[in-house]
């Protein structure tokens, strides 16, 4: 999962899919399923525009369904019960995997200082 975006006002369904590395198709899936949670504004010709709020739900959702293994129904009692446990995991999630993405590339750096 991409974790910067550029921060905008509006993300389009495909600029959320490609963040979350996840289909349109599924994104679309989550939102009818998380009705209650996940709440995009429609533009006059009905395309969906996602705040960075709902982006933000979307992770949770990530997180809960594709890395803990919930079913949807088990990934919204949490979102109910343990939203601010589960923002501070990804948050941790999100900032390990910026340091791993970092440290590789600063190994990949220094080889390539040591080869030439």
């Amino acid at each position: 999962m991409k974790n910067q975006h550029p921060e905008k006002l509006y993300y389009s369904i495909g600029e959320v899919a490609k963040i979350l590395n996840e289909s349109t198709s599924l994104i679309r899936y989550w939102e009818k399923e998380f009705s209650s949670h996940v709440k995009p504004k429609k533009n006059p010709n009905g395309k969906r525009m996602f705040t960075s709020s709902d982006i933000e739900t979307l992770k949770q959702i990530h997180y809960l369904t594709k890395k803990k293994g919930y079913t949807l129904t088990g990934a919204e009692k949490m979102m109910n019960s343990q939203k601010k446990d589960i923002k501070k995991n990804i948050f941790l999630k999100d900032t390990l995997e910026n340091a791993k993405s970092f440290l590789i590339d600063l190994k990949k750096e220094l080889k390539s200082e040591a080869n030439g």
